[in-house]
C-alpha cells in the first residue's frame, strides 16, 4: 500500500490518508441527501437517483484516488444539479431523460477536451473575473434554492417577502440554519452531515420528519433501472436531436453544464493543491501545454470527466470534484488512498437508504444555504473597483440568482464583457471562442423569443 500510493514519497502515512478520508466523506456526505431530493423533483425516482448518487461517487473517487493518486472525492456537484432541475427541466422544458442525455455528453466533451489541446484553449478563452463570477453566482442560486425548497420566500404579494414564520417546517429549518451555522463557525469536522442529522431528529415531534415514506435499500435497488442507461432509451440521447429548432439550445445547455463542471473542477484543483504541494506549478504547466497525461493534473481531470458519463449512465447530474475534499486535505491527506477511504464511506452509507430518505427539506435546505456562502467566497477575487472588471462579473453572478437560470447568468456576463471591451477598443483583446460562445448565447435569445 505504501509503494502504490508512494506515501513516503508525499510525506504521508497509513493513519493520516485513513482520518483525512474520513474528514472528506462528513465534510462533503450531505450530498447523499440532498441529490436525490434535488433530482426527484424532475420525475426522477428519489432510490434510483440515491443509488446512481453513490455509484457515480464511488467510481469517480476511486478512479480519481488509484489512477491520479490525489486526495480528491467526487460527487454529483451543487448547483449543477440544482441547473439540472431548475433550468433545464422546469425552466427549458427538458424531460428529466433529455437533461441526464446533455450530462453523458458534456462528460464525453470533457473527455475529448481532457486529452486535446481544446482545453487549453478553452481555459484561457474565458477571463478569471467571469470564473471567480460564475464560481460565487453559482454559490448564491444554491443559497436560493435552499430558501425555496422550504418555502420561507413568499411571492404571494406579487413581491418575494419573507414568509410568515407560522408552520413547523419553518420553524424546523431555522433551528437547523441555527446549528449548522452554529458548527462551522466552531470549526466541527462534519458540521454540515451533523445538521443535518440533528435537524432531522429535532423534525420528528414538528411532524416534519416522518417515516412513513421512506425508501429502503431494496426499493432503491429496485428503482435502479429507471434510470440505468435511460439515455439510450427512448426518450433520451436520440430526442435531443430530433428537433433542429432546439438544437442551438440543447449545445448551449450542454455547453453551460460543461463550462461549470470543468472550471468547478480546475478552481478546485489549483485553489487546493498548489498551496499543499499536491499539484506543482509544473503539473499545471503540462495540463496548459495539451501534451498528453503527463502530470498528476492531468490524470485528475481526466478522472472527473470520467465520472460524469458514469453518473449519468447510472441516473444523476455532473459529477465533479468536491472542494470539501480540502477539508480532508487540511487534515493531511497527500495522496489517493484517502480517496481511496471516501469510496468505501460512500458504498457502505448505500445501506442506510431507509434513514436517509426520511430527511425533510426542512433538514437539507440549510446545508443548501451554507454550501451557497462557502460558494460565493469566489467573489473575492474579482477586483470591484474596476468597473471594466466588475459589470460582466455582477451580471455572471447575479443574473443566475434573478433569472433563475445559471446558463442565463454566464451569457449575461459573456455578452457584457464583449460590450465592455468594444467600448474601450479592445476588442481583439477577445478571445474567438468567447465570441462564438456569446453568439450561441444571443442566438438563443433570439430563438426563445421567436419560438
Amino acid at each position: 500500500m505504501k509503494d502504490l500510493f508512494r506515501l513516503k514519497e508525499n510525506g504521508t502515512k497509513v493513519s493520516t490518508e485513513i482520518i483525512a478520508g474520513l474528514t472528506t466523506f462528513f465534510a462533503m456526505s450531505y450530498i447523499i441527501v440532498v441529490n436525490p431530493g434535488l433530482l426527484s423533483q424532475s420525475g426522477m425516482e428519489w432510490g434510483a437517483v440515491f443509488l446512481a448518487t453513490i455509484i457515480s461517487a464511488v467510481v469517480g473517487t476511486l478512479v480519481m484516488g488509484l489512477v491520479a493518486n490525489v486526495p480528491y472525492a467526487q460527487a454529483p456537484g451543487m448547483g449543477l444539479n440544482a441547473f439540472f432541475v431548475y433550468t433545464v427541466c422546469f425552466g427549458l422544458g427538458f424531460t428529466w431523460k433529455q437533461a441526464l442525455s446533455m450530462v453523458f455528453i458534456c462528460g464525453l466533451l470533457n473527455i475529448l477536451i481532457t486529452v486535446t489541446k481544446i482545453r487549453k484553449y478553452i481555459i484561457k478563452a474565458i477571463p478569471l473575473s467571469l470564473q471567480h463570477a460564475i464560481g460565487g453566482g453559482i454559490g448564491i442560486f444554491v443559497a436560493y434554492i435552499g430558501f425555496l425548497n422550504v418555502g420561507i420566500i413568499d411571492f404571494s404579494a406579487g413581491v418575494p417577502a419573507l414568509a410568515t414564520l407560522n408552520q413547523p417546517t419553518f420553524w424546523v429549518f431555522l433551528i437547523g440554519l441555527a446549528i449548522i451555522v452554529t458548527l462551522l463557525v466552531l470549526k466541527v469536522k462534519g458540521a454540515i452531515l451533523i445538521s443535518i442529522a440533528v435537524t432531522a431528529i429535532i423534525g420528528i415531534p414538528f411532524g416534519v420528519t416522518t417515516l412513513q415514506d421512506t425508501v429502503s435499500f431494496t426499493d432503491a435497488c429496485k428503482q435502479l433501472p429507471t434510470t440505468f442507461c435511460a439515455i439510450f432509451k427512448d426518450g433520451g440521447i436520440g430526442s435531443l436531436f430530433s428537433d433542429m429548432k432546439k438544437l442551438p439550445l440543447v449545445l448551449i445547455t450542454i455547453f453551460s453544464f460543461s463550462i461549470s463542471d470543468t472550471f468547478d473542477t480546475i478552481g478546485t484543483f489549483i485553489g487546493t493543491g498548489r498551496r499543499s504541494g499536491i499539484f506543482s506549478e509544473e503539473d499545471e504547466k503540462a495540463m496548459e501545454s495539451g501534451t498528453g497525461f503527463k502530470s498528476k493534473m492531468d490524470k485528475a481531470l481526466f478522472a472527473d470527466a470520467i465520472a460524469t458519463s458514469v453518473g449519468a449512465f447510472f441516473g444523476t447530474s455532473n459529477t465533479t470534484t468536491f472542494v470539501e475534499s480540502s477539508a480532508g486535505i487540511g487534515a493531511g491527506g497527500r495522496t489517493g488512498l484517502t480517496s481511496v477511504v471516501v469510496a468505501i464511506c460512500f458504498a457502505i452509507s448505500a445501506f442506510f437508504a431507509t434513514f436517509i430518505s426520511a430527511v425533510p427539506y426542512a433538514a437539507t435546505a440549510p446545508a443548501l444555504v451554507v454550501v451557497g456562502v462557502m460558494m460565493m467566497s469566489s467573489f473575492k477575487d474579482i477586483d470591484w473597483n474596476d468597473f471594466d472588471e466588475a459589470v460582466p462579473a455582477f451580471f455572471a453572478g447575479i443574473f443566475m440568482a434573478i433569472c433563475y437560470s445559471i446558463s442565463y447568468g454566464i451569457a449575461a456576463g459573456f455578452i457584457f464583457y464583449i460590450l465592455v471591451k468594444v467600448c474601450k477598443g479592445k476588442a481583439k483583446e477577445i478571445n474567438p471562442i468567447l465570441w462564438v460562445c456569446t453568439g450561441l448565447f444571443v442566438l438563443n435569445f433570439i430563438l426563445l423569443a421567436i419560438i
